[in-house]
């Protein structure tokens, strides 16, 4: 948009979206954010699920596993998916499969059919994110509009988790089957907003192209058996672990060499030519793992040492939710103003301290020696996660923006999987037996560095990204100003 040369340069960070377009926006936040208080209230009402289904630990374990399982085995071919059979398409039907396994969830009696229904929720997720991702990014020009939309979708998925804490101690107050009947009304709501307002497209042309059915089975096959080993880790022997590892190899190899045949591959390999978008997936990963393990290591404290009730914790961990209110403010203006890769460095950057600042935690600290780590790991979210949507997506081809999706959302389940493991683990074994206070400190001290050790790679990995130039768009400033930005950004 012009301006004369009297009018004042636009506010950085702000882009203006027509009514149909937060419209769009609004439909698909709300299925991000139906998506992390899905999982969050799942977390909360574990203890009552098992005390009313009797259900075994390893049963337990499993009706968190089965959604993961699901969820980070079929992202790639879900996202593969959106860009070949329509994003609206995609979007809505799996909407329909996530709305009615969460019905079934509520209805379950015995644990099979609730970890029946929880892995195939957990599939319904991994088609609908990368369609629902695929379309913000298709559906906003490049620039400060994609920006900001993808920057107000982060911070909604970030306020679902953060939400879904207290909500679900709440709900299962009440009742646990209300974590799972809850959606269901939330889905639907969206499903009958989404169908109003995302707007119909053509069919995607596929002619030439035709389904990679060996590479959707082996890339599936081999990223289930990586996360199912990662997240049995702590809880099976070492053989069998390696084992299903070696197997998930096997079939990724296989999945690589039939790629790189393939006339039309579910996932071009030359993709991964684009150093920012492998960057930002490894940072993504690596950020993942410690984000997750670190709050799964602060329940455990809080909960088991601190004798803290549910909503206690929520409430507790409520203020890391506070990226839900900086992702759409304050992070487009530093993004408008530094440049991705500088704000991605500056927040895996507060994630290492935050982490670092919650590694003496004792057994009797108070919440206030506890609040300066939890506000900054959500000013650290803030600043990381929408920011590495953003480069994991940017200058991607259009008919590629589901798989860009597909890939970013398979590092931050697989580095979830990966982190809640590697805590767990160290957990287990750094903790004496005996079961007392100071047993129960050792193992939280020795977990809370893998936290910190994620942190510290996700930082190392984005920081070779700092040389690159910031991308200048039209709208941050006048030309004289863009040349001398840009200038500015190559001698540093």
């Amino acid at each position: 948009m012009s301006t004369s040369s009297t009018s004042p340069p636009p506010e950085p960070g702000v882009a203006r979206l027509s009514g149909r377009a937060w419209g769009v926006l609004f439909v698909l936040c709300g299925a991000i954010f139906l998506e992390g208080i899905d999982v969050a209230m799942l977390n909360v009402a574990l203890p009552s699920i098992r005390a009313d289904l009797g259900l075994s630990t390893g049963e337990l374990q499993w009706v968190m596993s089965a959604y993961v399982v699901g969820y980070g085995g079929f992202m790639l071919l879900g996202g593969r998916a959106a860009d070949l059979f329509g994003r609206r398409q995609m979007f809505l039907f799996w909407l329909t499969v996530f709305l009615l396994f969460s019905a079934l969830g509520g209805f379950a009696g015995d644990g099979p059919t609730l970890i029946a229904a929880r892995f195939v929720t957990g599939v319904a997720a991994a088609f609908m994110t990368p369609a629902g991702l695929s379309i913000i990014t298709t559906s906003f020009e490049e620039g400060p509009q994609r920006d900001k939309a993808l920057l107000v979708y982060a911070g909604t998925a970030a306020g679902g988790f953060s939400i879904g804490l207290v909500v679900g101690g709440l709900l299962t107050s009440a009742d646990w089957r209300w974590v799972f009947f809850a959606p269901v009304v939330l889905s639907f709501l969206i499903l009958l907003t989404a169908l109003a307002l995302i707007p119909k497209a053509e069919r995607p042309d596929r002619s030439g192209q035709r389904v990679d059915l060996l590479g959707a089975l082996t890339v599936t096959g081999a990223i289930m058996l990586l996360v199912l080993a990662v997240e049995r880790a702590a809880h099976t022997g070492a053989s069998q672990t390696l084992g299903t590892l070696a197997t998930g190899f096997a079939l990724l190899t296989v999945f690589v060499l039939t790629e790189h045949r393939a006339a039309a591959p579910l996932v071009r390999l030359g993709i991964f030519r684009s150093g920012s978008l492998v960057r930002a997936n490894l940072a993504a990963l690596l950020f993942s793992g410690g984000f997750f393990g670190f709050q799964f290591i602060a329940v455990l404290y809080l909960r088991e040492l601190r004798g803290w009730s549910t909503i206690q914790t929520s409430l507790a961990l409520l203020v890391i939710g506070i990226d839900a209110a900086l992702s759409p403010t304050l992070t487009p203006k530093l993004v408008n103003r530094f440049g991705n890769a500088r704000v991605i460095f500056g927040g895996l950057v507060l994630a290492v301290l935050s982490y670092a600042l919650f590694l003496p935690v004792g057994d009797d600290w108070t919440y206030a020696a506890m609040f300066p780590s939890f506000i900054t790991l959500g000013l650290a979210f803030s600043l990381a996660y929408g920011p590495l949507t953003i480069v994991a997506t940017d200058g991607i081809d259009e008919e590629e923006q589901g798989l860009a999706g597909g890939l970013l959302y398979t590092s931050f389940q697989f580095g979830a999987a990966l982190g809640l493991s590697a805590v767990t683990a160290v957990n287990v074994a750094a903790t004496d037996d005996g079961g007392s206070s100071k047993a129960l400190l050792n193992g939280y001290h020795a977990a809370l560095l893998v936290p910190l050790i994620a942190a510290a790679l996700a930082a190392l990995v984005s920081a070779l990204g700092l040389r690159g130039r910031r991308r200048v768009t039209d709208g941050d400033a006048s030309p004289a100003v863009a040349e001398s930005a840009e200038t500015s950004e190559a001698a540093r």
